[in-house]
């Protein structure tokens, strides 16, 4: 999202929401994320960047690039399973990568799709893969899809931010976070990446 649609989705909101026009002031307008590749090289470096550190996350994938002749299903659904767990992936990773790489052959999958399908029909469609939760199928139509209008609610620091913001006295619950950014539609993206900017300040 370019600087200045960002800072018209966040100037839009705090029109919307009197919590954020009052903090506005103080927090500014974070700088607008790195778009991320769209397809299936993506939804694997997903896979692999699960529960552990970036740094971790990336090391692992240069291993497996160096090791695959390149980061697509038929290379994936090709490789031996020891080899996939030689490059730093635990066997339950080893399951989903060859789970997504055998959905995008046979046709019940398709990263390319996911594009010109509906917010809701694109997450279904990454959710009904094994290894694939809502908060990554949102992250994935944030930041790879550049969808305007997706609250990942499961995410922590999101939510930490969002009850400071509305002055709660506990974290709200996913549901809950969701009643309390569904006026800030059609900019909940821009919403969440203001959220993050605060929780980091």
């Amino acid at each position: 999202m370019p600087h200045l649609e960002l800072e018209h989705a966040i100037q839009a909101l705090a029109e919307k929401d009197p919590e954020i026009a009052g903090a506005l002031p103080q927090r500014g307008i974070p700088a607008p994320p790195p778009q991320r590749d769209q397809g299936f090289a993506t939804l694997l470096t997903t896979i692999i960047g699960q529960q552990i550190s970036t740094r971790a996350a990336a090391a692992i994938t240069q291993r497996l690039q160096a090791r695959l002749p390149a980061m697509n299903a038929r290379a994936v659904a090709d490789a031996e399973g020891q080899a996939l767990r030689d490059a730093g992936l635990s066997w339950r990773k080893v399951e989903y990568a060859q789970g997504l790489a055998a959905a995008e052959l046979n046709g019940t999958f398709s990263a390319d799709s996911l594009d010109v399908m509906s917010d809701a029909d694109a997450i279904a469609a990454i959710t009904a893969l094994r290894g694939f939760g809502r908060w990554s199928a949102e992250i994935y139509l944030m930041f790879s899809l550049g969808r305007e209008d997706i609250f990942p609610a499961d995410d922590l620091a999101l939510r930490v931010a969002l009850g400071r913001l509305k002055g709660l006295a506990e974290r709200p619950t996913p549901a809950q976070s969701r009643r309390l950014v569904a006026h800030w539609s059609p900019y909940r993206s821009a919403g969440a990446l203001w959220l993050w900017h605060c929780y980091r300040q």
